[in-house]
């Protein structure tokens, strides 16, 4: 008698569900719209999101004129992106290994990735290295240590706050200075 076993769901689509709940949450169009702001790119303008995800922010890039270029290193996330939206750029690579020219880039961006990075010096050092003089980079992330919880437990809300933070490879990217 065979064995019946569920089948088990690919990693990759629990995060690509867990991000697209993030995008129906109170203020995600206004933060993602916010971040295209802050890049201050004109239309025909070249920047690239690295850590792109299912390819929503570089569809809305590409909505506003701007020659948007998707950049993730899971090729089944760079997959789901091409199929929701055919008409962009997605390319598979790391944030430290971006599959573009020095100086190429006008702008650059990055939502989520950072603090999942275990040298995020590095990436930071490559979007340098793309970003064409006078770019600008917009990062977004929180620091994950200094969530703010209304409690009457402060020990316990310091032991939570402190473990999903241990979840983390880089935790404290959000503290970045610019030198």
């Amino acid at each position: 008698m065979a064995k019946e076993t569920e089948p088990t769901q690919d990693p990759t689509d629990d995060l690509i569900a867990l991000l697209d709940g993030a995008d129906r949450l109170p203020g995600a169009v206004e933060l993602r719209s916010r971040s295209f702001d802050l890049l201050g790119l004109r239309p025909g303008a070249f920047v690239v999101d690295v850590g792109c995800g299912a390819g929503r922010a570089v569809a809305e890039l590409a909505e506003r004129g701007v020659k948007a270029i998707g950049v993730d290193p899971d090729e089944r996330m760079i997959a789901v992106a091409r199929s929701r939206w055919p008409a962009s750029d997605y390319r598979i690579a790391g944030a430290s290994e971006l599959p573009l020219a020095d100086a190429s880039m006008d702008g650059l961006r990055a939502d989520k990735v950072f603090h999942e990075l275990a040298e995020p010096e590095r990436a930071l050092a490559e979007a340098y290295r793309v970003l064409a003089p006078g770019g600008r980079i917009v990062l977004i992330g929180q620091d994950w240590d200094t969530f703010i919880i209304d409690s009457d437990e402060p020990a316990l809300t310091r032991t939570i706050v402190h473990a999903r933070a241990d979840l983390t490879v880089s935790p404290h990217a959000g503290r970045f200075q610019v030198q």
